[in-house]
């Protein structure tokens, strides 16, 4: 748990849930270890099963671990857009890539491929309310309030999460609400993600984000409205801008999705700030940026994609600041 050194003595503080430091580097090594153990304890994975999963990358590395681990096969399917390193990284882990077009034909092909193999489709999308254990069990939301135990806001006002398979914010939102805390759940959703207009009432389909990991393009079967307290878009650019001041400010070089967490978190900082109401926000520092070394983290590729961050540089800077919002 890294507190930020954000604002002044009256400000409002802010952590970063470091998931980085698992084994395979990610947030997704918790899910990963759930899904297996849900799979082997109800049948679906045996001593030659071979795994299939549909995966932007981050969840495939963790599950090549695991199958590594325990010596079945697994294979990823994954979008063309999926960048190089998280690939290289699937692989390194034992692994191998099925490619499709389009992120949306991941579902489809992945559970085709694991009939024709005859082996076990992972499904995160669906398994990962189901796999986790919300209640306890070192989940991330324990661990969340343990690490907090010390501080001085060790009852965080808010936890800010962004949703790919749901799983997180399900495990977070009803743990919340099984301890009785008071904290709020907010869900930042970056652009051309489903979860957001589906939350407000629009049920058309969506492109699903750039933003890797999280903004799906439909809204999964895990992801469970009823735990949300509020939602929050969050322009790409402004994810790219936040993962650079937190660099720069704190040498973590974290990926897009820790920015747009950031970006949240900083919000909802100079919204408590401005009332004078002294607390704590928790949000994940999901992966680190060398896996988009040849993406996120790179200038020309941004120039490329249309993604100019340079105007929300000032924002997050005056809210790293001063926890004034400017945006």
């Amino acid at each position: 748990m890294v507190r930020l050194p954000t604002g002044d003595d009256t400000s409002a503080l802010i952590y970063l849930k470091d998931e980085s430091t698992h084994p395979t580097g990610s947030l997704k090594h918790r899910l990963a270890r759930s899904l297996f153990l849900h799979a082997i304890c109800t049948g679906h994975i045996g001593p030659t099963t071979t795994v299939v999963e549909a995966s932007s990358g981050s969840t495939a590395i963790s599950e090549a671990y695991f199958a590594r681990l325990i010596g079945v096969p697994f294979v990823a399917v994954v979008a063309c857009s999926t960048s190089p390193a998280k690939v290289a990284l699937i692989e390194r882990e034992g692994g191998r890539c099925e490619f499709v077009e389009r992120a949306d034909e991941v579902y489809d092909a992945a559970r085709l491929l694991a009939d024709r193999l005859g082996g076990h489709y992972m499904d995160q999308f669906t398994n990962a309310e189901r796999a986790t254990d919300w209640r306890g069990n070192n989940n991330i939301a324990e661990s969340i309030f343990e690490q907090l135990t010390n501080e001085p806001f060790p009852i965080p006002d808010w936890v800010v999460v962004g949703a790919g398979t749901g799983g997180t914010s399900s495990t977070i939102g009803r743990y919340l609400r099984y301890r009785g805390h008071e904290t709020r759940l907010a869900i930042v959703d970056p652009e051309g993600s489903a979860f957001l207009p589906w939350y407000a009432g629009d049920r058309a389909t969506a492109p699903g984000s750039r933003i890797e990991g999280i903004g799906r393009p439909r809204v999964e079967p895990s992801f469970i409205p009823g735990v949300v307290d509020r939602m929050m878009l969050i322009p790409d650019a402004a994810s790219v801008a936040a993962m650079r001041v937190l660099g720069d400010r704190t040498g973590l070089r974290a990926g897009p999705s820790t920015g747009t967490n950031l970006y949240g978190a900083l919000r909802l900082a100079c919204e408590t700030h401005g009332r004078e109401q002294p607390g704590s926000i928790v949000t994940l520092l999901c992966d680190r940026s060398d896996r988009y070394d040849a993406t996120f983290d790179d200038d020309d590729w941004l120039r490329q994609q249309g993604l100019d961050f340079a105007p929300y540089l000032e924002v997050v800077e005056t809210a790293w600041s001063t926890q004034r919002w400017i945006g």
